[in-house]
């Protein structure tokens, strides 16, 4: 069992790879664009997608915790196979919601659940301290940017010959996340927790948002700051565009933006061990303001650059709080945890989303960015700055 659970951790970061391996992201709105959808029909389509997440996501994180995280990852790949195998037939918008559906109840089984079983595999092999282990975090999120950069290198070369020749790479590349999850194994956890009576999901809420400030403080923050990135990477299509780039470099660019992304993964915990928790919690604050307000402000490539703040941003929440989360919940409900903030950031966005696909088509997208970059200002006083006192009162009481 140890040689297995050891190379449990590769194959995850295998799976994660491949489901993070899109060739059809860097240029996914002309792709829906070339169906007949409109920028606010692609918003309302990623609506439906959020949905669906909505409600799989917190369900199928308490499956992967009763029933097994191996079980929810198979199903998870099985799953995401056959949604983009469905893709290579879809054709308006109907079409494309079925397709939104099916890969979404995938990402609900697949979202908590690799998370959970890399922290708990790892605390499994290794003996060392608890550092140790939340390097397992770091490591997912930069294998997953990475693989996101790579995808869009060869997503925008195949978009330059045929759209469903990349939608047929993209096919094969979810299959292979079946084949690895085939060879995953069950970490010791499950068979601990299944002695154990089962958590209730009652006790899961009053534990993440009731027992501690701090842990409910962090549970509000990773939605709400993976929501402050997310609307842009719909709207910066367009936003190249505008700026009378061509499909080419949409390719280059999404993959900069992915390596961002992979950097902050990889150095986030460097910059807090550095400079502190204090500062990397207002640097997770700051800079989604200083990259909404840059490419509304700044047209061209100055506006483009600015913008990659945005991505330092996202790759620091998923490090940083993402770890401050799995360290303050036990291991029989961890992938629950996971998938309950990821519930609340897709349940935002169905709130929010078609409401800025409208703006950005109606209004112009100067106006859909400068109110991102207002609603960035008040998350950061009324979430990150009540955070950044808590964990400066948690330091003071260390001190003392």
């Amino acid at each position: 069992m140890p040689a297995k659970l050891h190379r449990n951790i590769n194959l995850i970061y295998g799976l994660a790879f491949f489901h993070s391996f899109m060739v059809i992201v860097p240029v996914i709105v002309p792709f829906f664009m070339s169906k007949g959808l409109s920028l606010a029909e692609i918003f309302y389509l990623q609506a439906v997608f959020a949905t669906t997440i909505v409600l799989f996501e917190a369900p199928s994180g308490y499956f992967a915790d009763i029933f097994g995280r191996r079980i929810a990852l198979l199903l998870g790949s099985l799953v995401h196979g056959i949604g983009y195998l469905l893709l290579n037939f879809a054709d308006g918008f109907l079409a494309l919601m079925v397709f939104e559906i099916t890969v979404g109840i995938a990402m609900s089984l697949l979202s908590g659940a690799d998370l959970a079983l890399l922290y708990d595999t790892q605390k499994a092999v290794q003996k060392g301290p608890q550092g140790e282990h939340s390097k397992g975090i770091a490591n997912l999120g930069f294998i997953k940017s990475s693989a996101e950069g790579l995808g869009a290198l060869l997503g925008g070369t195949l978009a330059l010959w045929s759209f469903d020749l990349m939608v047929l790479f993209q096919s094969l590349a979810a299959w292979m996340c079946l084949g690895l999850a085939l060879l995953i194994v069950e970490p010791p956890f499950a068979e601990d927790n299944a002695r154990q009576e089962r958590v209730q999901i009652s006790d899961i809420l009053r534990h993440l948002l009731l027992r501690d400030p701090v842990l409910r403080q962090i549970v509000l923050a990773i939605p709400l700051y993976s929501l402050a990135t997310f609307h842009v990477a719909w709207l910066v299509q367009p936003y190249w565009e505008s700026q009378g780039l061509s499909l080419a470099i949409f390719g280059v660019l999404w993959c900069v933006q992915s390596l961002t992304v992979a950097a902050a993964n990889k150095f986030g915990f460097a910059v807090e061990r550095r400079r502190g928790a204090v500062f990397a919690l207002a640097l997770i604050g700051i800079l989604p303001v200083v990259g909404h307000f840059g490419m509304a402000w700044f047209p061209g490539w100055i506006g483009i650059v600015i913008g990659l703040a945005l991505f330092l941003c996202r790759g620091l929440n998923q490090v940083i709080l993402v770890n401050a989360l799995n360290r303050r919940v036990p291991s029989e409900f961890r992938a629950t945890a996971n998938s309950f903030t990821s519930f609340m950031f897709r349940l935002a966005f169905i709130t929010t989303g078609p409401l800025v696909g409208y703006i950005a088509e109606a209004k112009g997208l100067a106006t859909a960015l400068n109110i991102l970059g207002l609603s960035s200002v008040a998350i950061f006083v009324l979430v990150m700055l009540p955070l950044i006192q808590s964990v400066k009162r948690i330091q003071q009481r260390v001190v003392a």
